[in-house]
């Protein structure tokens, strides 16, 4: 093979390459190319084309926020939104009983938990910079990402390390306006700048030149306008620029985009707006409707998500998203056969990680198949790592202390909060287990730093309240009770201790 490949034209080879995907070895023929003869624009598309490849990222979907670009967002229309119209109050919109905390959790922003981990998925909008700072970000570490821009630039310098004479573009050198006016050179030059290099500068100067160009009549570049100034933060530009970009080609790329834009403004309902007229261009078109699921997914209607990820199988029946998503509806929704249908097609399609060994295993025990559900949380703790561990021990102490092993639901709950030591939930149900056994103090201890680590968690503050009003401390009582009913205001057990504490202070 290596002979063959020796007697084919360079050029050929390279393009074999590239196609294949193979793009070191692309690079490396046309680097000695461009060594024989610098001015060969074949050999230098291919090499930018590869270098590119090697580290493109879907913009649609890379969009995690961090801190600056969450506390510091002045782009909100509107500080304080009607219900169901903000993904600042989510759970405002849905009125199905899916969406109550009672049945399924919520994360530490205080948003219903997603059946699949996407970026947004593990973070609201926090109000302070500590809830901030608590919050986990990615589904990969629980450091919050300091700032968005900061992950771009790592992506671009780390790039450049494989070239070891340098950069193979210097973009403070290029004459962009000449560039700008080469329609076979321009576009890849933009790719490779906006990718590779990260320079966002010289690419939204390139787009401008070759939009004016093209006299304004290439919708690409006004695609690729907005992108740059959604990648700097100036979203109305970006919207204008995709909405010309729209009129002038309807494409599903435009349509995600421009959703992408509405959803960084806080505008869902016109998002829904834009992927129900992108669905009557492009019916069908699976992006668009899981779109519009994930936006309802946000606002807290989680009965009108799934009725859009039930139409994806109409048309892609093997979506991880929308399987994973309907099974984790139909289990809050106190359907865990059904749920384990949906978890093992996912096993047969070729997923196996912890999540779904873990999730397999919780509908096998509410589905009473306690033999099996063992067995799954076995294999979740063998494909374990440091990051999602901990959940899966808090899972196996939820399950003993379901069967009614408060020793082996104690060692599970400490070892999650060895695994992380700021999983609230473990605190909280380690300090039930406490007061169990008498220690009030103890667990008074882990209910204060379950609140401190997540204060949407309406669990610890009933119980907090529960606790000081048994040891006779009405005030306290008082507080964490309003807590606990500012996080779930439909708390039955909350409004009755709230009631029975009035009349406490009334006969006073």
């Amino acid at each position: 093979m290596a002979l063959v490949e020796k007697q084919l034209d360079p050029l050929f080879l390279a393009r074999s390459y590239l196609r294949r995907r193979k793009f070191d070895s692309c690079v490396e023929i046309c680097s000695k190319m461009l060594e024989k003869n610098p001015y060969d624009q074949c050999a230098w598309f291919m090499k930018a084309k590869a270098l590119t490849e090697q580290v493109y990222v879907d913009e649609v979907e890379a969009d995690t926020d961090g801190i600056a670009e969450m506390l510091m967002d002045d782009n909100s229309i509107a500080q304080v939104a009607r219900p169901g119209t903000s993904f600042k109050k989510p759970g405002t919109a849905g009125q199905g009983t899916s969406t109550s905390q009672g049945i399924r959790p919520m994360s530490q922003s205080g948003r219903p938990v997603s059946g699949f981990v996407r970026p947004g998925t593990q973070s609201g909008r926090p109000g302070t910079m500590e809830q901030a700072i608590k919050t986990p970000r990615t589904a990969h570490t629980a450091r919050p990402v300091t700032s968005a821009s900061g992950r771009f630039v790592r992506l671009g310098t780390a790039s450049m390390l494989s070239e070891p004479d340098g950069p193979f573009i210097n973009p403070s050198q290029l004459n962009l306006a000449k560039y700008a006016d080469r329609p076979g050179l321009n576009k890849v030059l933009f790719d490779y700048l906006f990718y590779h290099e990260n320079d966002i500068k010289n690419s939204l100067e390139l787009a401008a030149l070759a939009t004016q160009s093209s006299k304004y009549e290439d919708w690409w570049w006004k695609q690729q306008l907005g992108k740059c100034y959604y990648r700097l933060g100036l979203y109305r530009d970006a919207e204008k620029q995709f909405q010309s970009a729209l009129k002038q080609q309807p494409t599903v790329d435009n349509y995600l985009y421009l959703a992408k834009v509405f959803v960084k403004l806080d505008q869902p309902l016109a998002a829904l707006d834009l992927f129900e007229k992108g669905m009557e261009v492009f019916p069908g078109e699976v992006s668009l409707i899981i779109g519009s699921a994930r936006v309802h997914e946000g606002l807290g209607d989680l009965d009108s998500s799934v009725k859009f990820y039930k139409k994806v199988f109409q048309y892609d029946a093997s979506s991880v998203e929308a399987i994973a998503c309907i099974g984790t509806h139909n289990f809050y929704s106190d359907m865990p056969e059904i749920a384990l249908r949906s978890f093992r097609r996912l096993l047969q399609m070729g997923v196996c990680n912890t999540e779904l060994y873990n999730n397999i295993g919780l509908c096998c025990f509410y589905a009473q198949q306690y033999d099996m559900s063992l067995t799954c949380f076995e294999r979740a703790i063998n494909l374990a790592n440091k990051e999602n561990v901990a959940d899966v021990w808090y899972n196996i102490g939820h399950i003993a202390v379901g069967i009614g092993d408060s020793n082996l639901a104690y060692q599970a709950f400490q070892m999650a909060l060895i695994s992380d030591n700021n999983h609230a939930e473990a605190y909280n149900n380690l300090a039930v287990l406490e007061m169990r056994k008498g220690k009030v103090e103890q667990a008074r201890a882990y209910f204060l730093s379950a609140i401190t680590i997540n204060q949407e968690l309406y669990e610890a503050h009933y119980n907090l309240a529960i606790l000081s009003e048994g040891q006779g401390d009405l005030n306290t009582s008082f507080k964490e009770v309003r807590k606990s009913l500012e996080a779930f205001a439909e708390h039955v057990d909350s409004k009755n201790l709230l009631a029975q504490l009035r009349q406490y202070f009334t006969l006073l």
